[in-house]
């Protein structure tokens, strides 16, 4: 398989739109358009969290008190907002948790919950081992000194 892009078109964007209630419109499609390219490039630490403000301008927390105490909602439904509020969950409560794949031409991030510093495969079928089989390849073969390859 090789890479889909999901949000790429209104058309194919729909029945994702759909899965995660978020209106059929061309603005709602352009502005989660416009939310994934600048998250991308917080994330990868190409631009400051201060570019999301424009998605987070007219957002307003709404309380409803219960039982157990108050909770807070977003009083919008806009998937860039929800996007951006998503990530900066995810910055709080996982920092330094969601990375974009090693190799450079992938495009999905991921949680890694692994321990630090340990992640090395990309999760995209489409790239696969190919980060890791060239940093591996070398430590597994044992080099060969010239007094190595003399020896019986």
């Amino acid at each position: 398989g090789g890479p889909t892009d999901t949000l790429g078109a209104l058309a194919a964007a729909s029945p994702w739109m759909s899965a995660h209630g978020v209106a059929l419109t061309r603005s709602e499609w352009k502005g989660l358009t416009e939310a994934r390219t600048a998250l991308q490039a917080v994330i990868r630490g190409n631009r400051s969290a201060a570019t999301l403000q424009s998605f987070l301008d007219d957002v307003r927390l709404v309380p409803t008190a219960g039982d157990a105490g108050v909770d807070w909602r977003l009083d919008t439904a806009q998937g860039a907002v929800r996007a951006v509020v998503a990530w900066d969950g995810l910055r709080i409560r996982s920092p330094g948790r969601l990375r974009p794949g090693p190799n450079t031409e992938c495009q999905p991030f991921r949680l890694d919950r692994r321990k630090p510093n340990t992640a090395r495969r990309c999760p995209s079928p489409s790239c696969g081992t190919r980060v890791p089989a060239p940093r591996h390849y070398p430590r597994s073969r044992p080099s060969l000194s010239p007094a190595r390859a003399l020896t019986p």
